[in-house]
């Protein structure tokens, strides 16, 4: 009864250690050194230290894959191509009213529709690139949280899945 129960146990310790190492531990630290030596995650950082980690590592990121898509459209990126003009009062909020509302269909069946190309390339690169740059988890269509296009985007009548 004891080796069965202790086996029990391993076989359930190795599960979670599994699922653990699967889903990794986020929010990930992706910042600066906080006061304690320990990077901080995106939700830590103060106004100064996003905006730093924003220009050094977040629109580079978005930048390439924007260059890469359309060159001549989008040789200079800078913060107004997610913010729009909210950046000239200090209004970085995400989700935004400047970039293009989606329907609302967590499966983005009527964006797939009317511009598959563009959705491909914003679902396979520069969603999974800006989640890992702020050290979020990637929307999970099962739980239908983490970092995805309505991270950004608003829905029809607003923010969605929790944005």
């Amino acid at each position: 009864m004891r080796d069965t129960f202790r086996r029990y146990l391993m076989g359930y310790s190795l599960t979670a250690l599994c699922i653990l190492l699967l889903c990794g531990c986020y929010p990930k630290a992706v910042g600066p050194a906080g006061p304690d030596g320990k990077r901080l995650t995106w939700d830590m950082m103060n106004t100064e230290q996003r905006t730093v980690h924003m220009k050094n590592i977040v629109m580079p990121r978005a930048a390439e894959v924007f260059r890469t898509w359309r060159p001549k459209k989008y040789a200079v990126v800078n913060c107004t191509l997610c913010h729009g003009r909210g950046t000239a009062t200090g209004n970085f909020n995400m989700p935004t009213g400047h970039l293009p509302r989606l329907s609302g269909d967590w499966t983005l069946g009527p964006e797939f529709k009317k511009y598959p190309d563009t959705t491909r390339l914003k679902l396979d690169r520069l969603v999974p690139l800006m989640a890992k740059a702020l050290g979020k988890k990637s929307f999970s269509i099962t739980t239908r949280r983490g970092f995805g296009c309505y991270s950004c985007h608003l829905g029809p009548e607003g923010p969605l899945f929790g944005n």
